[in-house]
């Protein structure tokens, strides 16, 4: 008697430069993903030599590595969503938007990396400018913090810098606001209209490496799951908040999230 195969759980490509630690990048990436129910499949944009106090060195790879590793993938295998963190390099950035052009029924997240926590930069003038008009008109959620939407928008306000991303093409803006004073981090959600939600959560003692890679990957995973995006990214916050608070010193520098808290 012939038994039928199980179904597939929802895939999610993943875009992203390597981390060492497993905090953050490709590793959080795919953690994150497979906590959440779905299959993780990841393209390397850029390896790293770090730890969790910050970056030593990055070394970004060629644009062709990045398009035959999707297309090998995409060739075989359909996506429910795409997210993208570290590309590396402007080239890299167009890479990857042509790659998802070609799929533009799966939902994009990006999490417009620039700088390490520590403030090790990751992007140059010209990687910005590639998404900017590469990238954000593709993009289905934009997760910037308040430094990226800043850098990204040219503008202070932050109510501002969500109505301008959202005119620059994403479909939504979460702008996190962890790098805002306060004892509760505010993050906002924007679309062309203006704001969707807001929400607030305790600020946590500790600072954590990888955060913003695991609340990108988590709104990935429930808009694969099939959520609308603002119900998708109140429930991404809510895990990553869970996973920051399960956290753990991993080294001498910033905590790591726990992303099978309760497991």
């Amino acid at each position: 008697m012939s038994m039928s195969a199980p179904p597939a759980p929802p895939m999610v490509l993943t875009f992203a430069a390597s981390d060492p630690t497993g905090g953050a990048g490709l590793q959080a990436d795919l953690l994150t993903l497979a906590a959440l129910g779905c299959h993780p499949l990841s393209v390397l944009t850029a390896l790293t030599a770090q730890d969790t106090s910050g970056i030593a060195r990055m070394l970004a790879l060629e644009p062709a590595w990045i398009t035959e590793q999707a297309r090998r993938v995409l060739d075989d295998i359909a996506v429910a969503a795409f997210k993208a963190g570290v590309l590396g390099s402007a080239a890299n950035v167009r890479a990857a938007s042509e790659i998802v052009a070609a799929h533009a029924e799966a939902a994009f997240v990006v999490d417009p990396v620039l700088a390490s926590g520590r403030g090790d930069r990751l992007a140059d003038e010209d990687t910005i400018e590639a998404l900017c008009e590469s990238i954000l008109p593709r993009t289905t959620v934009l997760t910037p913090n308040s430094i990226e939407a800043r850098r990204l928008a040219g503008k202070r306000d932050l109510a501002a810098c969500g109505r301008a991303l959202a005119d620059h093409g994403c479909e939504y803006v979460l702008i996190t606001g962890t790098h805002e004073e306060g004892a509760e981090v505010v993050n906002t959600l924007y679309d062309e209209s203006g704001v969707v939600r807001e929400d607030r959560w305790p600020r946590l003692p500790q600072n954590y490496h990888g955060s913003g890679c695991t609340l990108a990957s988590a709104i990935a995973a429930y808009l694969a799951h099939g959520l609308e995006p603002a119900q998708a990214v109140g429930e991404a916050q809510r895990f990553t908040w869970q996973a920051l608070a399960a956290g753990f010193a991993a080294g001498g520098g910033q905590w790591l999230p726990n992303r099978f808290y309760g497991r």
